[in-house]
């Protein structure tokens, strides 16, 4: 039984409950607080970055400052709408439906997109539009599967609270509002697209993090 699981029935419900509205009171954003590993494992070249499913366009405003055009794109119209709105003001960014641009460009981002995807067709779609010496950095979920998956979602659950204690003190007037992005659960695990990766990108770097995250990173070789 996965943890999470078990940790909603453990006393009752009541340990779940408290840590809901403790979590209520310090929200944060699970995939917002990755965005920052994004800025610091960008690639030498600067011209071209894509944002697959870029959501509100947070991403998309933080990269433009760092590279000459910024594209995005989304299926969700009520995202593009969000993500236009954010980066109203900047010239360089440019959001277009769930077609993909053509390349060659120098970084494809991911925040929490793959698993809506066919992974193996999206991991070889990206590989064919890099440059040669660009990155694509991924922020992704996984289902856990084996002993580290759940002791890595164990983590997430105890340091989940104090991280959001840390990134929002002051208790939240609102609670924890719904997503407001489409979501889907997640059917690979770790170990199934880490093998995916060793085929489409070999070297690729995938690692679990806190927030009930794994992280990506491949650079296409010269």
């Amino acid at each position: 039984m996965a943890l999470r699981t078990w940790a909603e029935q453990f006393a009752g419900g009541a340990v779940p409950e408290a840590m809901a509205a403790l979590n209520a009171r310090h929200p944060w954003s699970h995939n917002d607080h990755f965005h920052s590993w994004i800025l610091a494992n960008l690639p030498a070249g600067r011209r071209t970055a894509l944002d697959v499913g870029c959501g509100q366009g947070g991403l998309l405003a933080a990269l433009a400052s760092r590279f000459t055009a910024v594209h995005g794109t989304d299926r969700d119209g009520a995202m593009r709408g969000r993500a236009a709105t954010r980066c109203a003001g900047l010239p360089n960014v440019f959001i277009h439906d769930g077609t993909w641009i053509d390349g060659p460009v120098d970084l494809v981002t991911m925040v929490a997109v793959l698993h809506h995807l066919d992974v193996a067709d999206a991991l070889e779609r990206v590989r064919s539009i890099l440059e040669p010496g660009g990155r694509f950095l991924a922020i992704g979920l996984a289902p856990p599967q084996d002993v580290t998956d759940h002791l890595w979602d164990l983590a997430s659950i105890v340091t989940n609270p104090a991280i959001g204690y840390v990134k929002h003190p002051w208790p939240s007037v609102d609670g924890a509002s719904g997503p407001v992005v489409p979501v889907k659960d997640p059917t690979m695990s770790f170990a199934e697209l880490r093998e995916i990766l060793a085929d489409v990108m070999p070297g690729a770097a995938i690692r679990h993090r806190l927030g009930f995250r794994h992280t990506i990173a491949w650079t296409k070789p010269s």
